[in-house]
């Protein structure tokens, strides 16, 4: 008979991401919460950092009525907090903790870290301090939960990123009986040898964690990350790739949970269809305004999104592919649209009066290459990069590029879209990353029937090897081989892709989506979250052989 696995009384899911739209960890969690939430109802609850404070947050929905009893409790404990449901599918119940006034016990929790668990806080620096505090009081609303039940319930914590680590450390030494999960999304040191240009793959088995971290200045954000890691009931990451990365650098093998999708994001036929139009033709607008003429119908468009992080993300070498794509003379005109939020200062005035304008006449703009006004312009490297490989979008030019630095929310001032309202009127997308542990941008992308370029340095790109996909546009996504010495031969072999992407008959790309699609749906978190039961599992059979 099949052993039963280990199943939690509640779970707590702790994230700076929750209700904070940041990055791909938000995506992460807003899109596995439907699927938890129809296993565990409300007994799953998230803890996220009430950054709006008493104001609106567009993500959060307050209620007074949730866990009543207990949020009075809390309160009267000293517990700043509000409940109340994420706006999201599922609508999991969440805490939001306003975490500021423990910074008043900071150096006396540092210490207690050294003493308990000789965790270095002594070389801390930038987001530490506001991580570790907001990490604190998660525990705290944890310890409060725990303690009003009178320890009836098998609690299980699932704390994510080293920015969590301080309070699964806390949970660990106060709440033995607290089954705890560490996720670690992208080891801080990882992403650091690899954004300071050091080679990752080829050395990584020589690279120590901790001589590192000394070496780039880490050491306080590795340090709680690898004793969080090796301390927790049960350690995971997500993907083959991070997990080799893991184990060399925090000294743990973690199992693997891969990061699923929620495909209640995507319209459905008829609308889906629609969607594709609008943003099509709201893509081509603005660039006519920018540019200054209407490109034609069947030009391709092409997009990346992501973090600005240049080297990280394969931004450098998407450029220098585009740039090379000039020479190889496209039979259709091609723009890039750059989706990569800068240190933006408001959209271009002129730009907007170009686009509310109702005259006809157009001239191109100044700079055409950018959407918004930057406060760094001479610093940003994506515009400076585009300017020294000598994009002007005039014309004449088969291949343009346009740079949207901002994030996507409706709220821009130029698009006014979200960023899957364009992502849907796409032909293709491409990111070629360097450092990328799983890579949510390519899924999203085959999820809404947009074929994809990545790497087999993402998380995502393996997957898509595993399940025999990936071997070119045709199939949906293309899985380009990278590693620390093959830049040029990738700029040529992206590029070449594009090229085949221009050359497809309207049948050969309408199968490419359809194909898309159908690889997205093998990624959906009904599949994967079977990889979290076994570590919730995991972590409260560790609680009970401890207590045996």
């Amino acid at each position: 008979m099949k052993k039963t696995k280990n199943v939690p009384d509640y779970i707590f899911e702790i994230s700076w991401e929750v209700c904070n739209l940041v990055g791909g960890i938000y995506t992460v969690l807003s899109t596995k919460a439907k699927t938890l939430h129809e296993m565990f109802g409300n007994n799953l609850i998230f803890i996220g950092p009430d950054i709006w404070k008493k104001s609106e947050s567009p993500y959060f929905i307050e209620s007074e009525d949730l866990l009543k009893d207990w949020q009075r409790k809390a309160r009267s404990e000293g517990i700043d907090m509000r409940i109340g449901h994420w706006d999201i599918p599922g609508s999991p119940i969440v805490v939001l903790v306003d975490f500021e006034k423990y910074y008043a016990d900071k150096d006396s929790l540092y210490a207690n870290m050294w003493n308990w668990f000789n965790v270095d806080s002594l070389h801390a620096y930038g987001d530490y301090d506001e991580a570790s505090m907001f990490a604190y009081a998660s525990a705290l609303v944890v310890e409060s939960f725990y303690n009003y039940h009178h320890s009836k319930k098998q609690i299980l914590v699932n704390f994510n990123e080293w920015t969590t680590g301080m309070g699964l450390l806390y949970v660990k030494k106060k709440l033995p009986d607290v089954a705890t999960v560490f996720t670690t999304h992208a080891t801080a040191i990882g992403r650091s040898i690899a954004g300071n240009n050091k080679p990752l793959y080829d050395y990584l088995q020589f690279y120590n964690g901790d001589q590192m971290a000394m070496e780039l200045n880490m050491q306080s954000k590795h340090s709680v990350e690898k004793t969080a890691a090796n301390n927790a009931g049960c350690f995971t990451t997500v993907s083959d790739i991070t997990a080799r990365e893991a184990t060399q650098l925090l000294e743990r093998t973690p199992i693997v949970t891969p990061n699923g999708f929620e495909e209640n994001f995507v319209p459905r036929a008829p609308i889906f269809d629609k969607k594709r139009e609008q943003a099509r033709k709201q893509l081509l607008n603005v660039a006519s305004k920018l540019i200054g003429y209407t490109p034609s119908e069947d030009t391709v468009l092409i997009a990346t999104a992501g973090r600005h992080e240049y080297k990280n993300k394969g931004l450098d070498l998407l450029l220098d592919s585009i740039s090379e794509l000039r020479y190889k003379n496209p039979q259709k005109d091609v723009i890039v649209y750059i989706l990569v939020p800068g240190w933006v200062a408001e959209p271009r005035f002129d730009l907007v009066r170009q686009l509310t304008s109702i005259s006809d006449n157009m001239q191109a703009l100044p700079d055409p290459v950018i959407t918004h006004t930057l406060y760094n312009p001479h610093e940003d490297a994506i515009l400076g990069r585009i300017h020294s490989l000598g994009f002007g979008n005039q014309p004449g030019d088969k291949v343009k590029i346009i740079y949207v630095p901002c994030y996507l929310k409706g709220d821009d001032g130029i698009f006014n879209e979200t960023y899957y309202n364009l992502l849907i009127g796409m032909d293709a997308t491409i990111f070629p990353s360097y450092y990328e542990p799983w890579g949510y941008t390519p899924l999203e992308s085959i999820a809404f029937g947009v074929p994809t370029i990545t790497t087999d340095l993402a998380g995502f790109g393996l997957w898509c090897l595993d399940e025999d996909a990936g071997i070119g546009l045709s199939t949906g996504v293309k899985v380009v081989h990278r590693n620390d010495n093959n830049y040029h031969d990738v700029v040529n072999i992206i590029s070449d892709n594009i090229m085949e992407l221009v050359a497809m008959d309207p049948s050969s790309f309408a199968i490419a989506r359809s194909n898309a699609k159908t690889l997205a749906h093998k990624a959906r978190w009904k599949y994967f979250i079977k990889y979290y039961k076994d570590a919730y599992s995991l972590a409260i059979e560790k609680i009970k052989e401890k207590n045996l």
